[in-house]
């Protein structure tokens, strides 16, 4: 996954987050159930009641004393952020209209997230969400030994967005305490991913503010000197073009607050604590260019089911598994079509294969692979649930031809048939900003029991 640093982000009285907690908007998180699941086939299911809420970042924030902010378009508030843990004592974080303000809105077992909404104050762009276990604590998963399945509706997605499921080390709490953090989960704080994003505004309840440089494309962005690293085991990404899945091993444990080298920044972009290129199952990239997309195998006009099947025990991890289920019949993963690259499922053995055949630094086995994901995983880790555009490389990465300069024949650099002109977030928000993306019916449990394997094509 490449993120962008520039997250793109609420416009209401300036694009803000903090750390104390606000009284101008109450705080109630949409409702949203999941399932966890035994026996065989899908079943025996249960439904648990829950809840998402939305991340910090996003949110309005503001003196604790009044209305002011704290941070307007990509600038901060040099008088009351003097210092990071001084923004941190000094600003309030507030609650947040959901549907209103953000396009988020949520119902029975289906969260559905909107590009871009006009409220009556504010233009807003994607969102990052979070499953929550109660009103202050996110829902932990340990996916190894199981698996997990939901339902994706993309069909509103077209080339330069991404509706990204997916799973991050963070913690449990959100980082409450830590600092001058007293917001917490509830709030959305403590976001981290194998990014190792600098555009944070808040980490370890600190003001990212030090060396904070606005985003020259993105008005609500920029980056401070600090980024926030975890271990990150992307389930999905992917628009009506293409999808993948990929594991992001890191050397560190949680949240790590790094600077410069550790960050991987810039031409390091190997040489820090995480695996940013991570080992990646797309099939297009993989050679099979009729298996998803409009009208194909898998039809991303319809609604579908991703099974993701996490293959150990313990903290040990041997594979990672795929199947989808369309229209009532249950669809294996693609296998390689590219010579030298066999098999349908991430492992370590596949992925040292597709990182020989195309070339690519394999920055994931330094990392520690399946090993270190699995001790990762095993820790416990956040769902996240996403939409968002790319001011970094117009998410050319996931659906086009990437690095540009290449020819698209060559092994591993084409992704998808979108341009390599595409993409581009201006134009993406000026001209879709209808576009949204819809998750529903999570369903979790032992390898087996959220669907009927047996019926695989």
């Amino acid at each position: 996954m490449y993120k962008s640093l520039a997250l793109a982000s609420l416009s209401l009285f300036g694009a803000v987050s903090a750390q104390q907690v606000g009284t101008q908007q109450t705080e109630t998180h949409p409702k949203m159930s999941w399932k966890t699941c035994t026996g065989k086939g899908g079943t025996s299911c249960t439904t648990k009641s829950a809840s998402i809420t939305l991340d910090s970042n996003w949110r309005w924030a503001h003196l604790t004393s009044g209305y002011t902010n704290c941070y307007t378009d990509n600038a901060w508030n040099t008088t009351s952020c003097k210092d990071g843990a001084a923004c941190a004592k000094n600003c309030a974080i507030d609650g947040a209209d959901y549907s209103g303000t953000y396009g988020i809105t949520a119902g029975s077992d289906a969260l559905t997230l909107k590009f871009v909404t006009k409220g009556s104050y504010s233009t807003n762009i994607g969102s990052r969400t979070y499953l929550m276990e109660s009103d202050s604590k996110y829902q932990m998963f340990n996916l190894i030994g199981k698996e997990f399945t939901f339902d994706v509706d993309v069909s509103k997605l077209p080339c330069g967005l991404n509706g990204a499921l997916y799973f991050v080390e963070m913690a449990a709490d959100g980082g409450m305490g830590k600092g001058n953090n007293k917001a917490g989960a509830k709030y959305g704080t403590g976001y981290c991913d194998a990014q190792c994003p600098h555009d944070i505004k808040w980490i370890n309840g600190e003001a990212n503010s030090a060396g904070w440089v606005p985003s020259s494309n993105d008005k609500n962005a920029g980056s401070g000197t600090w980024g926030a690293c975890c271990p990150e085991m992307d389930i999905w990404e992917g628009n009506s073009i293409s999808t993948a899945y990929t594991p992001h091993p890191c050397s560190g444990n949680g949240l790590v607050r790094c600077e410069g080298t550790d960050c991987g920044d810039g031409d390091n972009r190997y040489g820090g604590i995480c695996d940013k290129d991570g080992c990646d199952f797309n099939s297009y990239r993989m050679g099979v260019k009729d298996f998803y997309g409009p009208g194909m195998t898998l039809d991303t006009n319809k609604k579908m089911t991703v099974v993701t099947q996490f293959v150990g025990s313990g903290s040990s991890l041997s594979e990672i598994k795929r199947f989808y289920v369309q229209g009532g019949k249950v669809f294996k993963n693609s296998e390689s079509a590219i010579s030298g690259i066999t098999g349908n499922s991430i492992s370590d053995a596949w992925c040292e294969q597709q990182k020989t055949v195309f070339g690519d630094t394999s920055s994931y086995k330094a990392k520690g692979g399946l090993n270190a994901m699995a001790a990762s995983l095993a820790r416990g880790h956040v769902l996240v649930m996403s939409l968002w555009d790319d001011h970094a490389v117009n998410m050319l990465w996931l659906d086009s031809t990437y690095p540009t300069d290449k020819d698209a024949s060559t092994p591993g650099v084409g992704r998808g048939t979108c341009a390599t002109s595409s993409g581009k977030p201006e134009d993406v928000e000026a001209n879709s900003p209808n576009a949204q993306v819809i998750y529903s019916n999570i369903r979790f449990g032992p390898i087996g029991s959220t669907f009927d394997e047996a019926a695989a094509k």
